[in-house]
């Protein structure tokens, strides 16, 4: 296996974050030195050669390969076995639907989201209950680093540079959870995007920050969803009024409430697509009466279907709290599930 990037002499652990630091090639944390052998490591157990072309940024013509790949994954703290997991959602962004120059470029300051669902969360011991959108564990944080950092050096997507984002939010530095399928009576999040059951699989959107809900006065499934639809809300008069996947986290607590009253996934994307929308002229009780003009009158909709809602069932088993991760903007990128271990030049599932 023969490894073509450049490499570099250093005397020490220290002196290898200082040479990182300099340059340009680290989120601000410090990184794990990707020696040659670690990253042959990921290679190996992916199967993957080292030049193996996983895609091509559309708008400046950037080839991803895996080794490059491989080495962002080491430095993130990411083991051979969370490299399958890196593969496959970078693999998923360059998916022309995703519009990956867009979401990493833009002023809006969206992070890219990763639900990992499937056996492979088992295997990499990722947890999808206490702190699931924080430090929950290890593999979680580890993937969801790789992405940024190598976001940052392979594509540039450096602050002030091909990153131009306003405020931003710390997703940036890892935003990636894993459902927690077995304290669930709903089918995954990739069953319901058309994957088979037994398969491990990566979603990534581009997202906001996640903004947390909290309703403990109620077991009434309306009542508990119309709080996720009224944040929804919120979030369509305070930054976006266009309409795209839209991510509720439904912890235990609320999620019993509903699996009790025989509420499926499909159940609450259809309220929430009923319930989720605003007239363009409440735009002026938020200061934007400027744009509403004429068309104050014009619905619009967090959702164009039921079937633009990801439902994630994760979260601490105490509390009647939930999050709303809503979209970067609108249909600009969709939510893309692959499948983990799949040929990387197959077509892509249905959805």
């Amino acid at each position: 296996m023969h490894i073509t990037s450049k490499t570099y002499d250093v005397a020490d652990l220290w002196a290898a974050q200082e040479l990182y630091h300099s340059n340009g090639w680290t989120d601000g944390l410090p990184i794990v030195p990707p020696t040659r052998d670690a990253v042959q490591a990921c290679l190996e157990w992916v199967m993957t050669p080292p030049d193996q072309l996983l895609g091509v940024e559309p708008v400046r013509g950037v080839p991803i390969t895996a080794e490059k790949l491989a080495i962002n994954a080491v430095m993130a703290g990411c083991l051979p076995m969370h490299f399958p997991c890196v593969l496959t959602a970078f693999t998923a962004m360059l998916r022309p639907e995703f519009l990956l120059h867009g979401a990493t470029s833009s002023t809006g300051g969206c992070a890219v989201f990763i639900v990992l669902n499937g056996p492979m969360r088992r295997e990499l011991g990722a947890a999808g209950s206490f702190n699931a959108l924080g430090n929950s564990d290890r593999a979680t944080a580890v993937i969801g680093r790789a992405i940024r950092l190598a976001l940052i050096n392979i594509l540039q997507v450096r602050p002030g540079g091909i990153d131009r984002s306003t405020v931003g939010h710390p997703g940036k530095f890892s935003y990636c959870v894993a459902e927690d399928e077995e304290d669930s009576t709903w089918l995954p999040l990739h069953v319901q995007r058309g994957l088979p059951p037994e398969v491990s699989a990566v979603t990534v959107m581009a997202a906001g920050a996640p903004r947390q809900i909290m309703n403990e006065w109620t077991t009434r499934p309306e009542d508990i969803l119309e709080t996720f639809a009224a944040e929804m809300r919120a979030n369509m008069r305070h930054y976006s009024i266009w309409g795209g996947n839209y991510t509720l986290i439904i912890p235990k607590q609320l999620r019993d409430h509903l699996q009790a009253a025989n509420w499926s996934k499909t159940d609450i994307a259809a309220y929430i697509h009923q319930r989720a929308r605003i007239h363009r002229g409440e735009w002026a009780e938020v200061g934007k009466g400027a744009v509403v003009r004429e068309r104050g009158d014009s619905e619009y909709t967090a959702l164009p279907t039921p079937d633009d809602l990801l439902v994630v069932a994760a979260g601490g088993p105490a509390g009647g709290f939930g999050a709303v991760i809503p979209p970067w903007l609108g249909l600009k990128s969709r939510a893309v599930t692959l499948p983990i271990g799949a040929c990387i030049d197959c077509e892509p599932p249905a959805r």
